[in-house]
């Protein structure tokens, strides 16, 4: 039995075989990864592949970045540039070459850059520095522009460029600063400060090209963004590309994807400024003409109404004629009407005067009648007598009197004096 398994052929692999069970192993065995080194012997394949080297003190290892990856960045590594790479580790089959296909790649140090500008930025944030409500408009006409950059900035050149073409009558003030550097974001904190302290322009545009994360770190500092947040004048920041963003952007007024832009937004444009001028003068002049065509026709009008003081005294004099003669005619009419009335009534007067007569005279004997039968003096006729106090009060109770009162009695003819010998209850 010894024989048969020394006589057994062992398996026999291929290469292929061999380097697919090698790739597949580092593949499945070692996830994607970040790996950091120095970027050597770079080649732009003419498929737009990435193919280079990362080394260190000690190692290197071959790297291979798919143009389908690269092309999501933008910038270009050189040689001698550290990098970080997130990548996968593999092996090229066809030369059993180890190697990293890299998925994306960052400049060494940029992740605590960006870990650093989002605390920054949520600090500042949360403190209302970039609050909506804080944002200045900004002037519509401004008298000066200020600029705070480089002096040897493309960027300077550019906004100027843009400045002249648009409004050449206004004047700039340049407020020179480093933009790029340890101690540029001091330098350009001051620039700003000075620039609000001398209050000599109406807008402030903050400005630089391009470049890098680390190109545009001074606009991230924190003592830049309280600058422009304390100046007395609206501030416009154009810094970088159209994707660069910075702390100084979110504290800006206004922010501008490039410095061309910036200058733009701070500036009318002169051609513009003029069409609506133009367009203004012609509906001005429309609305004049047609005002004065107005006036004109009401004119006409008032002229067709008015008359000779002359001419309307002739007309007031014949008006006031025929209201005579009319007021003559109606008093006669009236005159004539109430003869005739009067003529009418009188008969009916004549007729209806001695019955209304009788009438009277016999309402009078019935009241006549009816006072008589209410008259005192005819209770007294009938035997009854109207005792009175010596005041002239009635007495209608013996208990208003006592023996010794005098009184007064009143008969139906005559009256008596009495004095009062018994009360009888």
């Amino acid at each position: 039995m010894t024989d048969d398994l020394y006589s057994a052929k062992p398996a026999v692999l291929s290469v292929s075989e061999l380097n697919r069970m090698a790739r597949d192993l580092l593949e499945y065995s070692i996830p994607l990864l970040w790996v950091s080194g120095e970027i050597s012997n770079f080649t732009r394949a003419a498929s737009g592949h990435w193919y280079f080297s990362l080394k260190d003190e000690k190692a290197q290892v071959r790297c291979v970045m798919f143009r389908n990856r690269n092309s999501y960045l933008d910038w270009q590594p050189r040689e001698g540039d550290h990098v970080e790479a997130r990548a996968l580790v593999t092996l090229y089959e066809a030369r059993g070459d180890f190697q990293l296909t890299v998925e994306f790649l960052q400049r060494a140090g940029l992740g605590a850059l960006f870990e650093a500008f989002e605390k920054l930025k949520a600090r500042l944030e949360k403190e209302g520095l970039f609050a909506a409500e804080r944002k200045r408009p900004l002037p519509a006409h401004p008298a000066r522009i200020g600029i705070v950059t480089s002096p040897d900035a493309a960027a300077l050149r550019d906004v100027l460029t843009t400045l002249r073409r648009r409004m050449p009558g206004i004047p700039v003030v340049i407020y020179p600063t480093p933009v790029q550097g340890r101690a540029a974001a001091q330098s350009i904190a001051a620039a700003i400060r000075g620039a609000g302290k001398r209050a000599e322009c109406d807008v402030l545009i903050v400005c630089r090209g391009g470049g890098g994360i680390e190109d545009l770190w001074c606009f991230n500092e924190e003592t830049v963004a309280r600058a422009i947040a304390a100046c007395g004048m609206p501030v416009v920041s154009g810094i970088g590309h159209e994707t660069d963003f910075t702390i100084a952007d979110f504290a800006a007024d206004v922010r501008a994807p490039t410095p061309t832009a910036a200058a733009e937004l701070a500036c009318p444009d002169r051609q513009t400024q003029l069409q609506r001028t133009a367009q203004l003068q012609a509906r001005l002049a429309r609305q004049m003409k047609y005002a004065l065509s107005e006036r004109m026709q009401k004119l006409d009008y008032l002229a067709r109404c008015l008359l000779h003081p002359a001419e309307g005294i002739r007309q007031l004099s014949g008006r006031l004629g025929q209201l005579q003669a009319r007021l003559q005619v109606s008093l006669l009419r009236t005159l004539e009407d109430a003869r005739t009335g009067i003529m009418q009534m009188t008969p009916r007067l004549h007729r209806t005067m001695p019955r209304n007569m009788e009438l009277r005279r016999e309402q009078l004997r019935r009241i006549a009648l009816n006072l008589e039968h209410l008259s005192p003096k005819a209770v007294l006729e009938r035997g009854y007598s109207l005792a009175q106090t010596a005041g002239g009060d009635i007495v209608r109770n013996a208990a208003e009197l006592k023996p010794g009162d005098a009184i007064h009695l009143t008969f139906a003819q005559g009256s008596a004096s009495a004095a009062v010998t018994r009360i009888k209850p």
